[in-house]
């Protein structure tokens, strides 16, 4: 993940903490419900960034070729 990626994750997540402890979440949908408004949080912040700098946040750099299990059972079968 690049810097910004980071940081956009890490506000979502304490976005959530925060209000989950704010309202006094307990459960499971209670906690979901939580998660999805930190989620939002993050999310208009990181679509209000990239309207106003131009440039996209999301990187391809995070992700690989192949899924891990994919690149497993080829590793697999090349040592054997």
């Amino acid at each position: 993940m690049n810097d910004l990626e980071l940081i956009f994750t890490m506000l979502g997540e304490a976005s959530t903490t925060e209000i989950a402890r704010n309202k006094d979440a307990q459960g499971y949908d209670e906690n979901r419900d939580a998660a999805v408004a930190g989620g939002s949080v993050a999310g208009r912040a990181r679509l209000d960034l990239e309207k106003k700098s131009g440039k996209k946040i999301a990187s391809t750099e995070n992700y690989t070729q192949l899924p891990e299990a994919v690149a497993r059972k080829q590793l697999k079968k090349a040592s054997q």
